[in-house]
């Protein structure tokens, strides 16, 4: 018999506080994806252009305190300080949903827990047997296709699934912050490869203070910023790839106000702020700079093409995006459903999970990071594995655009019926009922 209560429903609509806080995280995202995407587009034509050499020499510019070990090129600050940025508003968006959000409920968060899981290993996978005879540490790069683009990825439900309903939008931002986290786990363990204890143990220095001041309430930015930069260029010094310090540093941010400011109920907590004011920076600035350095590939005419389409990195990062993300991801979903008591929800179904889950496949960012990190800038196999990840992606949201454009259709129809019907309290009548 079907399970009538909506909170123990898979992709349930959600509050209508927490509706609209997407619908605005959306808006800014949506803005940041498209900027990504320019940037991304300007790398490629200047990097197959006469003026490839400007383009080389702007990766290799290099600047900042040598004293500190931080005389890095325009490129290692991008992949090393900017995404730093983005992986910090990650963080905090992560540790909000959990603690403050909707997926504060177990039944609620098991869902896009489990599709992110389930979207890192199948891509992993399908990667480990296409590469399992290659040479020359060819598994090295198991983890490129294992990420989702945040930006990409909402940017493209933005443009063809304005009428979605908002748990599909929840679903996958969700899906993609708690894929950003495994991935910046993976990048710690599996890709450090010398550490360095020392200044490791001195970044827990900065980050207590920083920890301690933020629990305090303390926004001074004359405060914050030095401790947060001393904590980023001493992981960095560690040998730990630097994008970690942003993680811990969110995770250090509380996201209530506490007891003795009115309780959690009282207003918005530091978390929120910091999110508010960071977020424009890390879509509007941040990815796409590291976009403009990271995407630009010399692709050599067809004979380089070929050889790109040969390479089993290229051809299992392409088939761990397209297939091993929508696979992983929808038979985690199923799972939680087939063997909990949650049903998906009455106003979805299941076509919806199955566009979304290959939407999840669009993966740029930080499978550019992983690449690099995995095979060193550069180097031929670099190259390959940027055509690799931005055929992947390209096809992807090709797919998914498909699959999620007559969904639109339909909702379309739903969504002008649910705006007839609100109340004066501008609140649709579908939310009624629900902590506000």
């Amino acid at each position: 018999m079907p399970n009538t209560d909506r909170s123990a429903r898979l992709l349930s609509r959600g509050t209508w506080p927490e509706a609209q806080r997407i619908a605005e995280i959306l808006r800014k995202e949506t803005v940041g994806g498209a900027l990504l995407l320019v940037a991304a587009v300007v790398a490629l034509v200047w990097a197959n252009s006469p003026w490839v050499d400007a383009y080389e020499s702007l990766q290799d510019f290099t600047f900042g305190p040598a004293a500190l070990h931080l005389d890095l090129s325009l490129e290692a600050w991008a992949s090393d300080g900017l995404l730093a940025i983005f992986f910090f508003v990650a963080g905090l968006e992560l540790k909000r949903e959990f603690v403050a959000g909707d997926l504060r409920d177990p039944r609620r968060g098991a869902v896009p827990i489990a599709a992110a899981v389930g979207g890192v290993i199948v891509p992993a996978v399908i990667y480990a047997v296409v590469n399992a005879r290659a040479a020359d540490g060819a598994l090295e790069g198991w983890a490129i296709p294992t990420a989702t683009d945040i930006a990409f990825a909402l940017a493209v439900l933005a443009v063809i699934g304005r009428h979605l309903p908002s748990a599909l939008r929840t679903f996958l931002l969700t899906l993609a912050v708690v894929d950003d986290l495994l991935a910046i786990v993976i990048i710690a363990v599996f890709y450090t490869e010398e550490l360095a204890v020392a200044p490791l143990l001195g970044a827990l220095v900065p980050l207590a203070l920083f920890a301690v001041l933020v629990q305090r309430r303390v926004r001074s930015w004359w405060l914050l910023l030095p401790l947060a930069f001393a904590t980023w260029s001493l992981v960095h010094a560690s040998g730990v790839h630097a994008t970690v310090a942003g993680v811990l540093l969110a995770f250090a941010v509380p996201v209530v106000r506490s007891d003795r400011a009115g309780g959690p109920d009282a207003g918005r907590g530091l978390a929120e702020h910091f999110e508010h004011r960071f977020r424009p920076l890390s879509a509007g600035v941040a990815v796409p700079v590291f976009a403009l350095m990271a995407a630009g590939v010399t692709l050599g005419g067809l004979a380089g093409a070929k050889d790109a389409a040969a390479d089993p990195i290229a051809i299992g990062i392409v088939l761990g995006l397209v297939l091993g993300k929508p696979i992983g991801i929808l038979a985690a979903t199923w799972l939680v459903a087939r063997f909990t008591r949650a049903d998906l929800d009455a106003d979805l179904g299941w076509v919806d999970v199955l566009g979304l889950a290959i939407l999840g496949g669009i993966g740029f960012t930080v499978s550019l990071l992983i690449g690099d990190l995995a095979f060193g800038a550069g180097t031929e196999r670099d190259d390959h594995v940027k055509v690799a990840i931005l055929v992947g992606s390209l096809t992807a949201a090709v797919l998914a655009g498909g699959v999620l454009l007559g969904r639109n259709r339909t909702y379309r129809r739903i969504r002008a019926a649910e705006l007839a019907d609100n109340d004066r309290d501008g609140i649709p009548d579908a939310y009624q009922g629900r902590d506000a």
